[in-house]
Formats: C-alpha cells, sequence, structure tokens
C-alpha cells in the first residue's frame, strides 16, 4: 500500500512540473511574439517556479534533507512569485 501512495505521489510531482514548464513555455513563446517588459517578466517567473518545482521534488525524494536544502528550494518560489508579481503591477 506505501508503494501506491508514493507511486501516487510521484506521478502528482511530475503532473505539477509537466504544468509548470508548459506554462514557462507558453509564456516564453508569448513573450518572443510581444517583447515586452510585462511578457519577460512573466517568463522569468514562471522559470523560476518551475525550478522550484523541480527542487522540491527532488528534495521530497531524499530520506532526511538538511535544513538547508529546503530554504534552497524555496528561493527560486521567492524569485517566481515576485517576478510574476512584477509582471502583473507594471
Amino acid at each position: 500500500m506505501n508503494e501506491l501512495v508514493e507511486a501516487l505521489l510521484m506521478l502528482m510531482q511530475l503532473t505539477v512540473f509537466a504544468l509548470a514548464l508548459g506554462l514557462t513555455l507558453i509564456s516564453f513563446q508569448s513573450y518572443r511574439q510581444n517583447s515586452t517588459k510585462r511578457l519577460e517578466s512573466a517568463f522569468i517567473g514562471f522559470a523560476f517556479l518551475s525550478m522550484g518545482v523541480a527542487l522540491t521534488t527532488i528534495v521530497s525524494q531524499l530520506p532526511s534533507p538538511p535544513i538547508a536544502f529546503h530554504i534552497v528550494e524555496t528561493i527560486p518560489f521567492i524569485v517566481g512569485f515576485g517576478m510574476l508579481y512584477l509582471s502583473l503591477y507594471r
């Protein structure tokens, strides 16, 4: 039963990562079509969010990661959400 739950969690994490990469790709394509500061900030934001999702997935696979790993995995989310905020604020 435990293996089934772990497999389901991994599938869900991969789904979140795929969605994040999809958003990053769409925002990059929009930025290439219309090179505005807003779209540039949105693309950078989604790229950092994708990086944060990837790091979170990797760190969750470690048996007992040091607290520093959790700090490092949070930084891309801070930058990503900050850039999305900036893109909407402009």
